[in-house]
């Protein structure tokens, strides 16, 4: 039991190491340029991250975490496809990263029909927590609903105001589901998140400040 739970936590550490590299690249840089900027590399450590992530969502039988990851893959995705990085991945990565949701989703039926009872009662989780992850997760969603929207208006991949603003709530209430989960994977990584959104939010005010 001890070596399983270990297993699992090192996937979910290996996971949110790999999301939270995806923002110290993008925070160096941005000092850097004295702006907020968003690099390729955010969006391709974003999709690597997802993959793990989405596995150790399903390793630990936590409906909420696998819910978060297959919304936002796409959007991670596409982009790539806005900063003309995707169409320089070989095809065959192309194809199986786009598969990759559809793949590990067989891996996780029976005979095709999902194991409900492992994922929305789970003994270890009750209903109101249940409830508040996956709340806590689609506000933390929508904020790359927000960007890709955004983005999509303006035809540029950007991570805009709303982006940090929407991070720092749902990262609150990650935060609070974490605790009553005693998911210390959630909690470490959403604590240190809310610092690199802070500062991308004053980042941002001075850039706008200085062009006024």
């Amino acid at each position: 039991m001890i070596e399983a739970i270990s297993y699992i936590t090192l996937v979910g550490f290996i996971g949110q190491g790999l999301f939270f590299s995806r923002f110290l690249f993008q925070l160096v840089l941005s000092e850097k340029s004295k702006k907020v900027v968003t690099p390729s590399i955010f969006w391709k450590l974003s999709l690597l991250a997802s993959i793990v992530f989405f596995i150790y969502g399903y390793l630990r039988e936590d409906f909420s975490i696998m819910l978060g990851q297959s919304i936002t893959y796409f959007i991670y995705i596409r982009n790539l496809q806005l900063k003309g990085e995707w169409e320089k991945l070989p095809k065959t990565l192309q194809i199986f990263l786009f598969l990759f949701p559809v793949l590990i989703s067989i891996y996780a039926f029976n005979n095709n029909a999902i194991d409900s009872d492992t994922f929305f009662r789970n003994e270890n989780i009750p209903g109101w927590l249940l409830a508040l992850g996956i709340v806590a997760q689609l506000v933390f969603i929508f904020r790359f609903v927000y960007q890709w929207i955004s983005s999509e208006k303006q035809k540029l991949s950007h991570l805009p105001l709303g982006f940090w603003v929407i991070s720092i709530i749902g990262s609150s209430l990650i935060l609070t589901y974490a605790i009553f989960r005693q998911d210390l994977v959630l909690f470490l990584a959403h604590s240190i998140g809310m610092l690199v959104y802070a500062r991308n939010i004053i980042l941002w005010r001075k850039e706008r400040k200085d062009e006024a």
